[in-house]
């Protein structure tokens, strides 16, 4: 067994926290930045996807997901001429809420062995999907396929415990993501590619009336609730792995 192999809960936990307390240091720190880039990279398509995915399942047509190297995006989609103020408030709110709800199914996805493997491949899978139909961005094509890649060879050649932890990491990245861009959150407007917009939260607000705090204070609440619920779950004592070589 690798001497980097999780032997413990305990030690499970510990691993996980300090990954967790790493995506917020590591911006703060001298290179962080770089270390923490395809994960940036990968938190804005989870947040883009979800705008995408939301609009497509209202009857929208989602037409790109553009990527900046700064790491903030967009996705462009098409509504209907008679398209609801709710629905148009269900598309700005699947932005920030996308990443909380993949990334609770990620972690509740750890919880069972003969999971663990094909998430990894689905999730590939759909990145690579994504960037073939809707990504339009150099630095998409070349980080995001990357990211596969690694989810794939994890997948294939990984050991269990590895299988298992890179699932709750990424599911953890994609929840804290929104928790990282807070002040987006709470802002009425952003620059995005040079553009100032309506932030998500300033989009609810101009569908749904109520001001954008408001809306900004739910939607970390919910993601609060989800990504709590389910690292509870998973880090139970029923559900951590008895035996770390083979999973169960």
């Amino acid at each position: 067994m690798s001497p980097l192999a999780i032997h413990s809960r305990q030690e499970h936990i510990r691993w996980l926290a300090l990954a967790a307390g790493a995506l917020f240091v590591l911006p703060h720190v001298p290179l962080g930045n770089y270390l923490l880039y395809p994960f940036m990279i990968l938190s804005t398509w989870f947040h883009e996807m979800g705008h995408g995915l939301t609009a497509m399942a209202v009857g929208f047509q989602f037409e790109r997901l553009v990527l900046f190297p700064n790491g903030s995006g967009f996705a462009e989609t098409l509504r209907p001429v008679n398209a609801s103020s709710f629905s148009q408030a269900l598309v700005a709110a699947g932005g920030p809420i996308g990443p909380a709800i993949v990334g609770s199914l990620l972690i509740l996805a750890s919880t069972k062995a003969a999971l663990w493997r094909p998430t990894l491949y689905i999730l590939a899978g759909a990145i690579v999907l994504s960037t073939l139909i809707w990504v339009r961005s150099m630095i998409g094509w070349i980080v995001l396929p990357s990211i596969a890649l690694v989810l794939v060879v994890i997948a294939a050649k990984g050991a269990p415990w590895l299988e298992r932890f890179a699932l709750q990491f990424l599911g953890l990245s994609a929840a804290l993501s929104m928790f990282q861009q807070w002040d987006y959150l709470l802002t009425e407007r952003a620059v995005v590619g040079g553009q100032e917009i309506l932030s998500d939260t300033g989009a609810i607000e101009e569908y749904l009336l109520l001001p954008h705090w408001i809306w900004a204070g739910g939607i970390i609440t919910l993601a609060a609730l989800m990504i709590g619920a389910s690292l509870r779950y998973a880090l139970s004592d029923k559900r951590i792995p008895k035996r770390w070589d083979s999973g169960f």
